[in-house]
Formats: structure tokens, C-alpha cells, sequence
């Protein structure tokens, strides 16, 4: 029997959500081991002077823990 837990990440990045998400889900990566997958809870834009300067996402991590 496998025993998950979630956790819950933001991450950002300049270009857009996809590349936050991919960013997010690498920089997890290289602490959580097992990761399983993930949602996107919630999607956000940082504005600037009227320009989006950074694309933000909110998302719950699931992956399985070690024997």
C-alpha cells in the first residue's frame, strides 16, 4: 500500500503559466522525491505600469513517500 501527501508550492516566472508550472515542478523536484502530479489551484499575473511582468501559479503537489 502506498501512502501519499500533497503539498502546496507557488511558483513564477516572466515568460508564462506553463513555464511557472514546469519551473515549479523542477525546482520540487529536486527536494521531493516520488512526485506524482500536480494541480493548478490558482493562476495569477503580477502588473507593472500596466504590463504583466510575472505569471504566478498555486499549485498542490502529490507524491508518495518512501518505505
Amino acid at each position: 500500500m502506498a501512502v501519499a501527501r500533497v503539498t502546496e508550492i507557488i511558483a513564477g516566472s516572466k515568460k508564462s503559466f506553463e513555464d511557472a508550472v514546469e519551473q515549479g515542478i523542477a525546482r520540487a523536484s529536486r527536494t521531493l522525491k516520488n512526485i506524482e502530479g500536480a494541480w493548478v489551484q490558482d493562476q495569477k499575473v503580477v502588473v507593472q505600469k500596466g504590463k504583466i511582468v510575472e505569471y504566478r501559479v498555486a499549485m498542490k503537489v502529490t507524491f508518495i513517500l518512501e518505505k
